[in-house]
């Protein structure tokens, strides 16, 4: 249907945080969809303690998790355009069926210590059919709520409950590695998300998104829009940077003597991050999105140089607190950007591309730090992170214009459920 739309800017209370989340139609999906997503961060850092413990291997269990990476990168862009083709139902239940397959043979390859080509290309499948959840989740928003601030706080709370699976889920990793069998971990979490994605794709309100009757779009889909070419730049920025830094800090601890510490300073900037990432979604800035984008991945990457300074762990921890910050307020603004510029009937697929990005950025910012670490130390790769984050968000600001809100639009939403 046709509506007039008047954009906030993703600005929200927290009254509005409360009538997303007890919104009735909402309420079996987002159980689901949290059951799904809570592995999300457990099942790769237990896959590749796994493979670390079986093969004594670092490097085959860096492999395999770098193959884990390029197929959810893949498969997020596929899966999100299926969802947006057929609805979200047959798409994951059809994956979580192979998600489960390619994790069993996963294991099988382990247990047997097949060669690391062999685990590389089973970790590529499990990545590839890991179910998206989170796609089918953030677009589902659109369907049961109308935009304004209840829609912008249903976002915030898509980013802020990913940022707390993060948080739990290498922990809860650490500990089930040390279980009689260390692929406890992994069973355990791709039990959890085969039974969280069928949950999802059963729920009514999921039912009820149908298969897609609009014409097809083209062959790039959502990246026929130059402003999501735009925010996919922005997210590759973010994910670089969180990179470099994931493998600066445990190189830090490292050489301070107290490896075991290099986990806890990550988790140190995720709490920062969730609790500022609420109060930046009640007042953002700047107010319009094309200017947020820039100036979040460029404080960012401002802010990751500090972390150059400290010569002390307890020092370094603080500046973690202090570049966390802008976290969330990040994967938010990636959310609030995508009801902008995301041609009509592309959410899913936008919300994977943005995934991709991320992920891409990650991979390359982790290898490159890595190289940097080790001919020049960690203090270098926090301040390379920093100028590829400002440099990136120059580029985004550069082409802001892409990135447009008007005042008021008409634009194409799908019929709400519950609405007739």
């Amino acid at each position: 249907m046709l509506v007039r739309v008047s954009h906030s800017e993703g600005r929200t209370t927290l009254a509005d945080y409360r009538g997303a989340l007890t919104t009735r139609a909402a309420r079996r999906p987002a159980v689901a969809s949290v059951l799904a997503r809570l592995p999300i961060a457990m099942i790769g850092i237990s896959a590749l303690l796994y493979v670390q413990r079986e093969t004594g291997s670092f490097a085959a269990a860096g492999l395999v998790s770098a193959g884990s990476l390029v197929g959810v990168s893949v498969g997020a862009v596929i899966q999100g355009r299926l969802i947006d083709r057929f609805g979200p139902t047959r798409p994951l239940l059809v994956v979580a069926l192979l998600s489960a397959l390619s994790m069993a043979a996963l294991v099988t390859a382990i247990e047997s210590h097949a060669a690391t080509a062999v685990l590389v290309a089973f970790g590529a499948a499990t990545g590839l059919s890991e179910p998206m959840v989170g796609s089918a989740s953030r677009a589902l928003w659109t369907r049961l709520l109308p935009p304004g601030g209840a829609r912008n706080a249903a976002f915030s709370y898509e980013a802020i409950s990913m940022e707390v699976f993060f948080i739990l889920g290498p922990g809860v990793a650490g500990l089930l590695v040390m279980a009689p069998w260390a692929g406890t971990g992994l069973v355990l979490g791709v039990a959890l998300q085969f039974t969280g994605a069928v949950l999802f794709a059963l729920s009514p309100a999921v039912r009820a998104w149908g298969p897609s009757t609009g014409p097809r779009g083209t062959l790039l889909g959502a990246l026929a829009s130059p402003g999501m070419r735009t925010l996919a730049l922005a997210a590759l920025g973010f994910g670089m940077v969180i990179g470099f830094v994931e493998v600066a800090v445990p190189a830090s601890a490292t050489a301070a003597g107290e490896p075991s510490v290099g986990g806890l300073l990550l988790s140190a900037w995720s709490l920062s991050s969730v609790a500022f990432g609420v109060a930046y979604s009640l007042r953002p800035w700047p107010r319009r999105l094309g200017l947020r984008l820039p100036a979040l991945l460029g404080g960012f990457g401002a802010l990751v140089a500090l972390l150059a300074w400290p010569s002390s762990l307890w020092g370094l921890a603080l500046m973690m607190l202090l570049a966390g910050a802008l976290i969330t307020p990040q994967s938010t603004a990636h959310s609030a950007a995508i009801e902008v510029v995301a041609p009509a009937g592309t959410a899913a697929e936008a919300f994977g591309w943005v995934l991709t990005a991320v992920t891409l950025g990650l991979a390359a910012g982790q290898s490159v730090s890595g190289y940097i670490v080790e001919h020049a130390g960690p203090g270098a790769a926090f301040l390379a992170a920093s100028v590829a984050g400002l440099v990136l968000a120059l580029a985004v600001w550069l082409l802001r214009g892409t990135v447009r809100v008007p005042t008021t639009a008409t634009v194409e939403e799908p019929e709400l459920v519950g609405a007739r």
